[in-house]
This record gives C-alpha cells, structure tokens and sequence, in this order.
C-alpha cells in the first residue's frame, strides 16, 4: 500500500495550524484520512459521518479487524 500522494497533500504547510506536537499527529491523521478518500473516490463528507456514526458503536476492542470494512479501499464502503 501507497500513500505518497496523500502525503504529498499533507505536507504544503497543514502542520503550522497545529498547536501542540499532538495537534500535529491528530492533524495528519485526519489530512491523510481525506486524502486516501479522495484518491479512492470517495465523498469525504459522506465518509466521515459513517465512521463517526457507526465507529462508535462498534465493539473495536474486542475485534479489531472490523476496522478494515471501514478503511477507504473496502469494498463496504
């Protein structure tokens, strides 16, 4: 798996509207997030509102592996 072109995104300067060093890292995962969506032609908007509907409900720590039905390549999605 590949992600230089959603790094390449992320990186023209996203980072300065980061406070904190956590800021950052929660920063990049959300940009790297909608930029694996976009390149798999997804509606970024449409995709959030599914994980942050769904997501919490979900018994995550008991199955991980669930998360990959709701990764932006998965064909559930």
């Amino acid at each position: 798996m590949d992600n230089n072109q959603a790094e390449n995104a992320i990186r023209r300067k996203n980072w300065l509207f980061s406070v904190s060093e956590a800021g950052a890292k929660a920063n990049a995962i959300c940009l790297s997030l909608a930029e694996t969506a976009k390149t798999n032609g997804i509606d970024f908007y449409r995709y959030l509102v599914k994980l942050l509907t769904e997501l919490p409900n979900l018994s995550i720590q008991q199955q991980p592996e669930i998360l990959q039905d709701y990764m932006p390549w998965s064909k559930n999605i």
